[in-house]
């Protein structure tokens, strides 16, 4: 998909990725719809895209947590510039340890970074399905593809963002649905800050295994060309791959490795 003319809508657009995301496809000369639960930081962004190409860009307040939110965010960004092309979640929490991690933490993450895809799904389908077209974008992690030392409810959550973007593609790729899934591993972001924290964020761990920390306009970049490419993972650090490689092609070493990993890290904590 080629971005100019099209409308894009992104979720966590007030920030780290999804402000370079949403940045980006302006640039590109789509029109685009920042959303966040943050509402003035996403009208700085909007105010900012507006002032280069006027009545180009709308920010939207909108708690992607819920499906009242989705639901009202593709509404209002269907009001403003028509039928969506592209919709980016990119959204996402990271927070969380272990199974003891409170429930209203579990709930969170499931609900931004899983449910989240899926309420927009629902509300974007049919318009897509009628016109024959549509492209549905996700951010995962690589810890989607991998796993995280660290946070369950982040690994689980992830893992699922990835399944759910597989599932559409398989399920909607005859009727001209495209969809790619963004996996990165570290990224200059608020997120990965907070872990240098551990009493906040998802882990101090989490900053010693991010391995080349990448800044949100180079994500932004390897998205676009993805999203041109029209071809599934969007992998800004290309080793991920053959991360992936080595932890299929033999799963009880990959395991090990990894513990090994924690346990160095934990002792180096």
């Amino acid at each position: 998909m080629e971005l100019v003319g099209k409308h894009a809508v992104v979720t966590g657009a007030a920030g780290g990725i999804g402000e370079a995301l949403a940045e980006r496809f302006h640039a590109e000369g789509a029109r685009v719809v920042v959303a966040d639960l943050q509402a003035s930081a996403a009208g700085d962004v909007a105010d900012r895209l507006n002032e280069i190409r006027s009545g180009s860009a709308l920010a939207v307040a909108a708690d992607v947590g819920t499906e009242e939110g989705n639901r009202n965010l593709v509404a209002a960004a269907e009001h403003a510039f028509g039928p969506i092309d592209l919709f980016f979640a990119n959204a996402g929490v990271g927070i969380g340890r272990g199974p003891e991690s409170p429930e209203s933490e579990w709930e969170l993450a499931f609900n931004v970074n899983v449910h989240a895809h899926r309420w927009a799904a629902k509300y974007l389908l049919p318009g897509w399905l009628a016109r024959g077209e549509g492209y549905f974008c996700s951010t995962a992690s690589a810890a989607g593809l991998l796993s995280q030392i660290g946070s369950a409810p982040y690994t689980l959550t992830k893992h699922a963002a990835v399944a759910f973007a597989e599932w559409m593609s398989i399920t909607y790729a005859h009727a001209g649905i495209r969809v790619s899934c963004l996996c990165p591993q570290g990224v200059n972001t608020a997120m990965l800050r907070a872990g240098d924290d551990p009493s906040t964020g998802i882990s101090s761990s989490v900053v010693r295994s991010a391995g080349r920390v990448l800044e949100p306009a180079d994500v932004a970049a390897v998205a676009v060309a993805t999203i041109a490419a029209e071809t599934f993972l969007i992998l800004p650090h290309p080793e991920v791959l053959t991360y992936l490689q080595r932890k299929t092609g033999d799963y009880d070493r990959w395991l090990a490795g990894m513990s090994k990993l924690q346990a160095r890290m934990l002792a180096g904590s």
